[in-house]
């Protein structure tokens, strides 16, 4: 405790901020003491001496009991050190200088003035902040009375400042006892008689009150600093943050009126090894950004290098076409650059590089030549464009080894487009990139043990605007979907069947790829043209009836049902109905007592020519059923086999016939129509059959290619077993009147319909018509017939594993109700409604009610069937058209195969489903008016849950486009 201080002193007393009494009574506020914290200090010091002494002298008369030096003083004090030395203090000195606190202590009792440095818990702090690392101060402004106030506006008013003069001992102001000493730090001697420093500080000191700074608090610390920075993953100790802490600390009372000042000095804070190790960084991020270039153009070098080489091989060919030499990358470009087609030629060869083939292998078209290294030899070259508009670019395949077939393959994933064409698959897919076909030959057969149907073209269609034509000499494999995956594959391959007899010494593959604007357009334009030549008005007259009148099948599954009585009793049923044209009565291979007699059963038929008179009164049209087998029971078979009409077996003497199986005849011979001798024969065995009855023309039911002998062996080289169809059509033309066909690879000559191959009595059997008009129609055949309404026969519960050619199927039993009256409301609006079952057979007023307000909407449909039977004639399109040839950029036509339109005038869609009352519809673009309510619809559009009932039928109408609601 200091010398003279009181010990019983309350500790209330002690003055608390300001605007507090001193013990005295008197004012803080009227204590005159200068403020200084500027540039003019000293100037302001030496006129404010005088009023500095006159304050300290008042307090020590008024308060004798207990004073102590403020931190204000304390800071007067250090500057007025600094301004007489002009050295300045070392930094240990401004360091104790911040530190110390210093004290005044009076005693009441002997009124000696002891001056005397607290440090104690000075130097305690000092050592916390060192062991934690410097405590940054923030900014603050000083608290100010109104006397202080008034002392620095006088002081700052000055107008030559003046430095603090301290006078020495002997002064008024202070007592006699007062001695000066300071020891630390080292003050210049003219400060000596003022002030007194003493480490010494009892701990009695530590219980007393302790005086409030004068002027302003201490700074406020910010933040506790960490012990170490990171910096730029190098560790800096408070230490090195120390030199600068403290200028800063010495740097951070500012002016109270300046702003800037406080802005410079946050400036200035900024640690030098900061700013060093930014300029650092800003080099480093410098390197790092030019290595990376480096690295950019290096890889953008390599790129363009390999580009270059890419670009070399893969060429481009006519403009449109992309082929890269090595891999043998194709694509097909359009106008544009977008890609039309894509694909892979010659898989069947080795990744190598080709060369140009040798003058001698050139051709003299100009066609593009190159040879992979004496395997196999690419042509491309223009082709022959049947249109302005559309492209065709052509390609051949040749091999030069036996064993290597030429093989190119072709997207047709949906995202490349919906692909079309071919035929019928065995999995009815209307859209060929939804079926799975294992690699076989490309020839009809039959759907219950082969891959495609009864009717073939070797044309396929894609909805981006692209076609394949392969050429028909072709030995042609296809397959769809395999192992090779979403792809199309055309392959050159001799067997030891379908394409036994070599056109070339090894397999060739040749076909066409042709472009266009659109599907619709490139479609009309490929097709094949006129129709109308050769054709007489009595074939004209032929293909109106069909449309105009039924086709009724005498039901007969063996020769014991197809009598004379049963013809004549069926057509009086017909007649009975009374709503239903009479039309052809179509007598199937029963009216003779074996196939190949080409006689009829005089039993079964005694006076058929008396029935077939009767017949021809009453309106109806005879039509009988003709095959080129012959059994080998029929009294004909001996006289062909002697004349050598028949196809013989290969690598055998012509005199032994090939035989095969077809339907109801376990052996059989075929009649070899490229003998010249067989026409000729075969016309004169059907000109007995007229001269004895009047029959009005034949169906010719060919069968398929499978149905050929195998080893078979014709007069004329045959390229495929389909080509026999071909033959037969071609030497008939003109000498058989020929209404329909049941098998074809090429269009047959009008009025001759296509007939669609039989089907299951069931919803299954109804499901697959659809698609396989829509299937058979974009492959060029326009007049199609159907089977029978309800179905052709009935399927056995156990799997067949044959063709069903080779069984004679019963006809089916009169269908289900709901099947029956669906599968009429489909018949009505397709080319040909053709019947086995008549509707009279159900006994039921529901079914003659439907079926006569169907024969009402028949007579409505007619005049849309022989509109666009014409223009089938000109054009070569079909009568029953997908949506998409209606709007061939409307996405949503391209996959819908439940429904159908009649050329572009009428859009039907049924109900395919048992028990359904409801189906989605979609219309294309246009106005539509509703057959069911007459209520017009806007296309472009689906129609969901349209409520179709059991006696309706969903069609729509094509209203004109300045049609309004």
């Amino acid at each position: 405790m200091h010398k003279g201080a009181t010990t019983d002193e309350p500790h209330g007393t002690s003055r608390q901020g300001h605007g507090r009494q001193s013990k005295a009574g008197v004012p803080i506020e009227k204590e005159n003491i200068p403020f200084v914290d500027s540039d003019h200090e000293d100037q302001c010091f030496d006129d404010g001496g005088d009023r500095l002494a006159a304050a300290i002298s008042s307090r020590s008369t008024v308060d004798q009991e207990y004073d102590i030096m403020t931190e204000s003083q304390e800071n007067l004090a250090r500057a007025y050190i600094t301004g007489r030395n002009a050295a300045g203090p070392s930094l240990a000195e401004r360091r104790m200088q911040e530190k110390l606190t210093v004290s005044i202590d009076t005693s009441s009792n002997d009124g000696d003035l002891i001056e005397e440095a607290r440090d104690k818990a000075t130097e305690l702090k000092l050592i916390d902040e060192r062991a934690r690392g410097l405590r940054r101060n923030s900014i603050s402004l000083p608290s100010l009375n109104v006397n202080e106030l008034e002392v620095l506006r006088s002081a700052h008013e000055c107008e030559n400042g003046s430095k603090i003069s301290v006078m020495e001992s002997g002064s008024d102001s202070l007592s006699d006892g007062t001695t000066v000493t300071p020891e630390t730090p080292t003050t210049p001697a003219n400060l000596k008689p003022m002030l007194q420093f003493n480490d010494d500080s009892s701990s009695d000191e530590d219980d007393k009150p302790r005086s409030k700074n004068l002027f302003r608090t201490k700074r406020r610390s910010s933040i506790a600093p960490l012990p170490a920075l990171r910096l730029n993953d190098k560790e800096m100790m408070s230490n090195d943050f120390d030199t600068h802490s403290v200028l800063s600390n010495q740097a951070s009372i500012t002016s109270v009126n300046s702003l800037a000042s406080l802005l410079k000095e946050k400036m200035q804070n900024v640690p030098a090894i900061i700013r060093k190790k930014k300029r650092e960084t800003k080099d480093y991020k410098l390197r790092v950004f030019v290595g990376m270039l480096f690295l950019i153009i290096v890889f953008l070098v390599g790129y363009a290098y390999v580009m270059y080489n890419q670009k070399l091989l893969a060429k481009s060919y006519f403009e449109s076409i992309k082929f890269h030499k090595k891999t043998r990358n194709f694509r097909l470009l359009d106008g544009k650059g977008g890609e039309l087609l894509t694909g892979v030629l010659g898989t069947s060869l080795n990744i190598e590089q080709p060369y140009n083939c040798l003058p001698k292998d050139l051709k003299d078209d100009g066609s593009v030549c190159y040879e992979w290294n004496s395997k196999a030899r690419l042509y491309m070259n223009l082709a022959k464009s049947p249109g302005p508009d559309i492209k065709c670019y052509s390609f051949q395949w040749e091999s030069l080894l036996a064993d290597l077939y030429p093989t190119d393959c072709f997207d047709v994933s949906e995202e490349r487009g919906f692909w079309y064409g071919g035929g019928l698959t065995k999995g009815i897919e209307y859209i060929l990139g939804k079926a799975t076909i294992p690699a076989g030959p490309f020839v009809t057969g039959d759907i219950n043990m082969h891959q495609w149907g009864n009717a073939l073209k070797r044309y396929f269609l894609n909805s981006r605007g692209v076609a394949i034509q392969v050429d028909e000499k072709t030995p042609l494999y296809v397959s769809v979907n395999t192992d090779s995956g979403k792809r199309l594959c055309l392959q050159g391959k001799n067997d030891k069947f379908a394409f036994v007899n070599q056109q070339t010494r090894f397999p060739e593959l040749k076909y066409t790829v042709c472009s266009g604007p659109d599907m619709k357009t490139l479609h009309n334009g490929l097709m094949q043209k006129s129709l109308w030549d050769g054709l007489t008005e009595r074939d004209n007259d032929v293909i109106k009836s069909l449309l105009r009148e039924p086709v009724w099948q005498i039901p007969a599954s063996k020769q014991e049902d197809l009598t004379e009585v049963a013809i004549y009793n069926y057509t009086e049923s017909i007649i009975a109905l009374g709503y239903l044209r009479l039309g052809h009565v179509l007598v199937n291979e029963f009216w003779q007592r074996t196939i190949g007699d080409f006689r009829l059963d005089s039993e079964r038929f005694p006076t058929l020519d008396e029935t077939v008179n009767i017949l021809h009164r009453r309106g109806f049209r005879v039509s009988f059923m003709i095959q080129p087998f012959i059994s080998t029971e029929s009294s004909n078979f001996r006289e062909a086999v002697a004349k050598k009409l028949l196809i013989f077996e290969r690598e055998s003497e012509r005199s032994i016939p090939a035989l095969t199986r077809y339907k109801s005849t376990t052996s059989a011979g075929v009649l070899d129509v490229t003998n010249n001798a067989s026409i000729p024969w075969l016309a004169e065995q059907l000109k007995k059959i007229s001269e004895t009855v009047e029959i009005d023309s034949y169906f010719v039911d060919f069968g398929t290619a499978f149905n050929i002998p195998r080893y078979y062996q014709c007069s004329q080289t045959l390229v495929n077993p389909d080509e026999y169809k071909n033959y037969f059509m071609e030497r008939f033309e003109g000498t058989l009147s020929i209404f329909g066909v049941s098998s074809a690879i090429s269009v047959p000559r009008p009025p001759a319909f296509l007939s669609l191959p039989p089907v299951n009595s069931s919803w299954s059997g109804l499901q697959s018509i659809i698609p396989t008009m829509l299937s058979y129609g974009i492959i060029g055949f326009p007049f199609l017939m159907p089977g029978p309404v309800g179905g052709d026969f009935v399927l056995p519960t156990q799997q067949l594993k044959k063709m069903y050619s080779y069984y004679s199927f019963e006809l089916p039993p009169l269908p289900d109700k709901e099947l029956y009256i669906r599968w009429l409301q489909l018949a009505t609006f397709l080319p040909v409604l053709r019947f086995t079952h008549l509707p009279s057979e159900y006994r039921d007023e529901t079914v003659t009610v439907i079926a006569k307000e169907l024969a009402d909407i028949r007579q409505r449909v007619l005049p849309l069937l022989e509109r666009f039977s014409s223009i089938a004639m000109d054009e070569g399109l079909p009568i029953i058209r997908p949506l998409w040839m209606l709007d061939s950029t409307d996405v949503n036509c391209f996959s819908i195969d439940d429904e159908f339109s009649i050329g572009d005038g009428m859009i039907v869609a049924p109900v395919l489903k048992k028990g359904e009352t409801v189906r989605e519809v979609y219309l294309p673009q246009g106005v539509w008016k509703d057959g069911i309510d007459e209520s017009l619809r806007k296309g472009s559009r689906w129609i969901h849950n349209y409520h179709v009932p059991q006696n309706k039928v969903a069609y729509f109408i094509k209203m004109p486009d300045n049609t309004r609601f």
